[in-house]
């Protein structure tokens, strides 16, 4: 029996997953963040020695009997000095070498599609597209917090912060977001924001980035200037989608399935549905389609398509059946 290991590495946590070739469950596991910016090399080694350990002891399946293993890890091939140390992460844990890394766009695009020609949005902490046709591969975005990440939760939270200061200074008119913000931070003074963002943790990536949460409050009491970031999120995201095809070369003609992943994407939020508005009535035809499957079983699903015996039709019926 083949079994495979997916690891979906994200900015705050890294979810592992075990799955024999019928699409059975075997294993699951959670351990914290793999963005190696943030936590560094020798703690994403350790992770993910201990994810992977943990894991396959799980599923009673022994490191030499595994069939392969991907690993999707944020911000992987955005320097390529680092390229062999990130190859190599994983290598105390399998060192059988049946194993590749790759971004972790991967991850949604093999989960959201199931390995099928298509382009899968991401948009968590940062945001990337990424898509397969006809044998070519192409991203766009995933340029990092200070100059991309258009459309993420980081980018919302920075865009959401810039906007309490415009109302603060009397620049924009106040909406509920700026209530929002001083009640959140329980601020004295408006001023004192500066030392709540740039004087302690919340400073860190991931942190930042849940602030998002206030622009959805805000946008969700009809705070006009909260809904227009809301809405320039949302081209943001459409516009990395439009990049993607034109990069794989999809004749304009081809109706070519898309699909998301990530924190952004939350049911209820209505950025899911306003992404699938806008991609119609962009010029290039679009199927918007729900996620099959999550991200960690795209990196199990992907695991499977590098060993050369992808699953079958019926294996990811039950994967997603175990999801």
């Amino acid at each position: 029996m083949k079994t495979f290991l997916g690891v979906d590495g994200g900015g705050t946590k890294t979810r592992f997953l075990l799955i024999d070739e019928s699409g059975r469950v075997l294993a699951s596991h959670l351990e914290g963040p793999a963005y190696y910016l943030e936590i560094g090399l020798d703690e994403l080694r350790r992770m993910l020695a201990h994810g992977i350990e943990q894991t396959l002891r799980q599923g009673q399946v022994r490191e030499e009997s595994l069939s392969y293993t991907f690993l999707g890890l944020p911000a992987y091939g955005e320097d390529s000095k680092l390229l062999p140390a990130l190859d190599s992460a994983p290598a105390q844990a399998l060192p059988h070498g049946r194993y590749r890394c790759d971004n972790d766009m991967v991850c949604g695009w093999a989960g959201a599609l199931a390995g099928a020609d298509g382009i899968n949005i991401v948009s968590g902490t940062g945001s990337i597209a990424y898509g397969e046709f006809a044998g070519g591969k192409a991203r766009a975005g995933g340029w990092g917090e200070l100059f991309g990440d258009e459309g993420s939760s980081y980018w919302l939270a920075r865009e959401g912060l810039r906007l309490f200061s415009r109302m603060s200074d009397g620049r924009t008119p106040r909406g509920p977001l700026y209530e929002h913000v001083r009640r959140h931070f329980a601020l004295t003074g408006d001023l004192d924001l500066c030392a709540a963002i740039y004087g302690n943790d919340i400073a860190q990536r991931s942190q930042f980035a849940q602030l998002s949460r206030l622009v959805f409050a805000s946008a969700g009491e009809g705070d006009r200037a909260a809904l227009g970031l809301l809405e320039s999120a949302t081209r943001e995201l459409a516009d990395l989608v439009d990049a993607v095809r034109g990069q794989l070369r999809i004749p304009v003609h081809a109706s070519i399935p898309v699909s998301c992943s990530g924190g952004m994407f939350q049911p209820g939020n209505g950025l899911r549905e306003a992404l699938g508005s806008a991609l119609a009535l962009r010029c290039a035809q679009y199927r918007f389609t729900e996620p099959l499957l999550p991200p960690d079983s795209g990196a199990a699903v992907q695991a499977a398509r590098l060993n050369g015996t992808p699953l079958s039709a019926e294996s990811l019926r039950a994967l997603a059946r175990a999801g």
